[in-house]
């Protein structure tokens, strides 16, 4: 089995692609071990010292790493990864809740939240994917459109020029209802 890493814009975020899938259209975000009972797989990345979080994709995982190096951290997720795949045991034994849970909008706002969650899933989903990441759409309440960061978009440096110079610019131009993007802790 040959795991391919990539960086991402996160510098405390590495992203491990095991060459299949992981968790396919579903995504899930463990912060801590105490998160990742539901997930072999986290559960085995967070038995290595200085794993802080883990973020299962499509067909990645997104390691963060507290206050160890990557030289040194690197060789034990790949080593971990390796022996989830190779044990033959699930990513996740039990489903993430589902999503939508939460959120929030005006029900006269509903066609205007409809095009905002197309957009999010076929423009930016997808790219934000690529960098080991997730967002979901929160909320919308007067013009504001609240979304949740997750894997390595969550304590991103550029995550603010992500949301204000890319995901606005985008809803604004096809949503006009849009006036602004705000991020939610989860």
């Amino acid at each position: 089995m040959f795991i391919q890493t990539e960086t991402t814009p996160n510098p405390a975020s590495l992203k491990f692609l095991p060459g299949r899938v992981v968790l396919g259209p579903d995504t899930a975000e463990f912060r801590d071990a105490s998160e990742a009972g539901a997930s072999p797989l986290a559960t085995r990345l967070f038995a290595v010292p200085g794993v802080a979080g883990v973020f299962l994709g499509d067909d990645f995982v997104t390691v963060t790493r507290g206050d160890v190096e990557w030289q040194h951290l690197k060789p034990a997720v790949l080593g971990a990864i390796m022996e989830h795949f190779l044990s033959g045991m699930p990513a996740m034994e039990k489903p993430q809740e589902a999503g939508g849970e939460g959120e929030f909008f005006a029900e006269e706002d509903a066609d205007t939240v409809a095009a905002i969650k197309e957009l999010i899933e076929t423009r930016v989903r997808p790219a934000v994917a690529q960098d080991g990441g997730d967002i979901t759409f929160q909320g919308f309440r007067d013009g504001v459109v609240f979304l949740n960061m997750r894997g390595s978009c969550a304590g991103c440096p550029s995550s603010t020029a992500t949301l204000k110079h890319g995901i606005e610019n985008l809803l604004r131009h096809f949503v006009p209802e849009v006036q602004e993007i705000q991020a939610v802790p989860l």
